[in-house]
């Protein structure tokens, strides 16, 4: 009995190696955070490129501001963007006509034109006392002043 028990003893042993082979893979492929590694791996990429990116505008910003280090630049930069001038000068601002030289009515629109500094501008008395000059009535009564008041409703 013994010559037979020591005859199936190697047989037993070969099928316990693929059993153990199949159980290691399965395992692996059960447990085995492969998506998560892909994921990662492409949250990676993608912030690399988001720093090469940032890396470039870095470089063409410095470039930039080497080249508006010069007085001539900022000046140039203070008169195109913020229509800013030296002291001593004044601005002038040409509108555009249209092709008959005459000038079109969306350029005489003051809502197209810049802010005025509430120091340069002066207040025009002329207007003012025309405009109610001629919009006066004889009567100051209290009908009176709540129709002027409610003028539009007309």
């Amino acid at each position: 009995m013994s010559a037979t028990h020591s005859v199936n003893a190697p047989h037993r042993n070969r099928w316990m190696l693929p059993l153990a082979l199949v159980t290691a893979a399965i395992m692996m492929v059960g447990w085995f955070p492969a998506s998560a590694l892909w994921h990662q791996q492409a949250q990676l990429n993608a912030t690399a490129n988001e720093i090469k990116a940032v890396q470039r505008q870095e470089a063409i910003l410095t470039n930039e501001k080497k080249t508006d280090d010069t007085k001539a630049a900022a000046t140039q930069l203070a008169r195109a963007q913020y229509q800013l001038v030296n002291p001593g000068q004044s601005l002038i601002q040409v509108l555009p006509g249209d092709s008959n030289g005459q000038v079109s009515a969306n350029s005489v629109d003051p809502g197209f034109q810049p802010l005025v500094s509430p120091s340069s501008a002066a207040p025009s008395t002329a207007t003012s006392s025309t405009s109610t000059s001629t919009t006066r009535h004889p009567s100051s009564g209290f009908i009176s002043r709540l129709e002027r008041t409610l003028e539009f409703w007309r």
